[in-house]
């Protein structure tokens, strides 16, 4: 029954009015609905929310993210909306210039207005 129905993300906000203005201004996805504490925004013809909680931005992990034809381009207009690319030297994940490679994938992350983070990936 799921398997029919799309999934969508759920992102924590410590400060609401701050992470409407990421989302909206600086990824410029479209704010379709803003409830005071929740938010709903739309890329890609997917709709997400993202909900007020003293917990935002606590996860090590990525929350959410987005899977691209051309991460290059992607990632250069995102430096030039001011996002910094998250470096990594873990075991099985190392990044060079913001981008790993894993196999024929390449991914990058960046953190939003709240410290989650978010990827970009090509080749999935």
């Amino acid at each position: 029954m799921l398997a029919d129905v799309a999934l969508t993300a759920v992102i924590p906000a410590s400060d609401i009015e701050r992470a409407k203005r990421f989302y909206r201004d600086t990824l410029g996805l479209a704010l379709v609905r803003d409830e005071g504490e929740t938010l709903v925004l739309e890329s890609g013809g997917v709709r997400f929310t993202v909900y007020a909680t003293p917990s935002g931005g606590q996860a090590a992990h990525t929350v959410a993210g987005w899977n691209v034809a051309d991460l290059d381009a992607v990632m250069a207009d995102l430096r030039r909306r001011g996002i910094v690319f998250e470096e990594y030297d873990l075991p099985g994940l190392k990044t060079v210039g913001g981008v790993a490679e894993i196999g024929t994938v390449r991914g990058s992350w960046f953190k939003d207005s709240e410290g989650n983070i978010l990827g970009v990936v090509q080749g999935m």
